[in-house]
């Protein structure tokens, strides 16, 4: 599946439960890992697993299996790597401590 099709998708199903604030940042260039960066924010630990449950579902619907995903069980920062687009699901806390959009962004 093409880099912005994942990326409509899994935004889709990020709004769909609600999540906030979903920034899609362009790494291409920077980055051999992955083509895009999503940032998006829950309201809570409980919310961000459910986003990341969501969106694998959505994915899996699509045939799209995702390669990993990290910090489930505690849910201030889930990760979920989806091979040419890395998701990274945040409480408002955390977002705001590690600034990605900064991170990514930097040249």
């Amino acid at each position: 599946m093409e880099t912005q099709e994942l990326v409509t998708n899994i935004a889709n199903a990020i709004l769909d439960i609600k999540g906030r604030d979903i920034v899609t940042i362009d790494v291409s260039k920077k980055s051999t890992i992955t083509d895009a960066m999503m940032i998006c924010t829950g309201t809570s630990t409980r919310h961000t697993s459910a986003i990341a449950n969501k969106v694998q579902e959505a994915l899996t619907k699509l045939g799209v299996k995702p390669l990993g995903i990290e910090g489930e069980s505690i849910g201030d920062w889930v990760l979920l790597d989806v091979g040419n687009v890395v998701l990274h699901i945040l409480v408002p806390d955390a977002r705001e401590m590690y600034q990605l959009e900064q991170l990514y962004r930097a040249e």
